[in-house]
């Protein structure tokens, strides 16, 4: 006598429930799925030899200035760019008003590629007066940290040193000041990840502070870090092998494009060969809640008007690309740079805003839109709306009010759909 349906559903169920547990629970443990909370648009390096306690405002100062000098109006700036004026209008004072209070969000102070090999007497004095800048700065940045030499052999013993210097000397009782983090460059394998993990396993035992105080992004700037010998992604397993630890995947333009043989003059965050770098990046980093950030333009020519339009105009192309392509962070290495970044972020994300609000009051009010959004489009109408609020480009009362939804609202649905 065959079993009942309820019968053949209950053991069926039961045996499948049995079959894949370990890989319902890895999967819950590997792809949480993607964070809501704030990210920043942007890294900005400076190189140690040039930081101190009041570098930050430095750099505000100086993009203000070139926007006097170069851009004074929202029609001179929107001319550089390209874009309309009444969107630039819209915007303009949203940008001054940014770069006058919080000019830099994320800070790498740096002692690799942008610093070079120093004798390790100086590089000592520069970790310390780093250290130094950074307890005494006021206007801290809400993410800062420091980008050290990488793990390959030959630069491995300064970079294990200036790492520990720099985090011991930040060490304020039990713990790490909120918002630091720091790169680890030029990864070559997995066993880098692995032993960079370990590494601050044991630095924060030494130290005395919480396990997992420690986060660090990758920088993925070699071939070996996107595709291995056997054909496969190591990134991927890079994730897997920071082993929590790793807040984000970050792509190195030049190094990456130099390995590759492209000649210089056509290095460039919008060649095919980053594209297909960052592509693997973000499939590997998908629903992990590690995130992707591009890399930088090397293009910091600021000497006359012409210059200055020239270097904006590209790089808000290239800030506006990204963005279009879901990715919201990026490097920056020049104060001039700051404009464009927050420009093309704001613009990028009030110009989505009208068509996301709207789909996503039709989606929740189940109205008929003419576009038959699914939980996980939702899903991302919803991060976008909130997205755009915490980077500065919305405000929470103009989005509320055009998708008729309030902010817990908003947060439940960027989190289930």
């Amino acid at each position: 006598m065959p079993e009942s349906v309820e019968d053949l559903t209950r053991s069926l169920t039961a045996a499948l429930d049995r079959r894949l547990s370990d890989w319902d629970a890895r999967l819950a443990e590997r792809y949480p799925g993607d964070r809501v909370d704030r990210q920043p648009v942007h890294t900005a390096y400076i190189p140690a030899d040039r930081f101190d306690v009041d570098a930050v405002r430095r750099w505000g100062a100086s993009a203000l200035d070139l926007l006097a000098s170069y851009a004074p109006t929202s029609a001179t700036l929107a001319a550089a760019v390209g874009e309309p004026v009444a969107d630039v209008e819209a915007v303009y004072e949203r940008v001054r008003a940014k770069l006058a209070t919080e000019p830099i969000e994320n800070l790498r102070v740096d002692f690799e590629d942008g610093y070079g090999g120093r004798p390790d007497d100086v590089e000592d004095a520069d970790v310390a007066a780093t250290v130094a800048a950074l307890r005494s700065m006021d206007g801290r940045p809400a993410w800062f940290g420091i980008r050290f030499k990488s793990f390959e052999a030959p630069t491995r013993a300064r970079g294990v040193r200036t790492l520990v210097a720099f985090l011991s000397g930040l060490v304020d009782g039990p713990r790490l000041p909120d918002g630091l983090v720091v790169t680890l460059p030029k990864v070559t394998s997995v066993e880098q990840v692995a032993a960079m993990a370990s590494a601050c396993s044991t630095i924060e035992s030494a130290l005395g502070i919480a396990s997992d105080s420690v986060g660090f992004e990758i920088q993925v700037e070699t071939a070996q870090a996107v595709m291995g010998v056997d054909g496969t992604a190591p990134v991927a397993a890079m994730i897997d092998a920071a082993d929590g630890r790793c807040a984000g995947l970050h792509y190195g333009t030049y190094d990456y494009s130099a390995g590759l043989g492209i000649a210089a003059a056509y290095q460039s965050l919008d060649h095919p060969v980053a594209d297909h770098a960052k592509a693997v990046m973000q499939v590997a980093a998908a629903q992990t809640g590690v995130r992707v950030a591009d890399g930088s333009t090397n293009v910091v020519a600021f000497g006359s008007e012409a210059e200055a339009c020239a270097t904006w105009a590209l790089h808000h192309r290239l800030v506006t690309r990204s963005l279009e392509r879901g990715i919201y962070q990026g490097w920056d290495l020049h104060p001039g740079h700051l404009p464009t970044r927050y420009l093309a972020t704001y613009l990028f994300h009030r110009r989505a805003l009208p068509d996301a609000a709207a789909r996503l009051r039709a989606y929740v009010g189940r109205v008929e839109s003419g576009i038959a959004d699914e939980p996980a489009t939702a899903r991302m109408l919803a991060s976008s709306l909130l997205r755009g609020v915490r980077c500065g480009a919305l405000d929470l009362d103009e989005v509320s009010r055009l998708a008729d939804l309030d902010e817990p609202t908003l947060l439940a649905l960027a989190t289930t759909g």
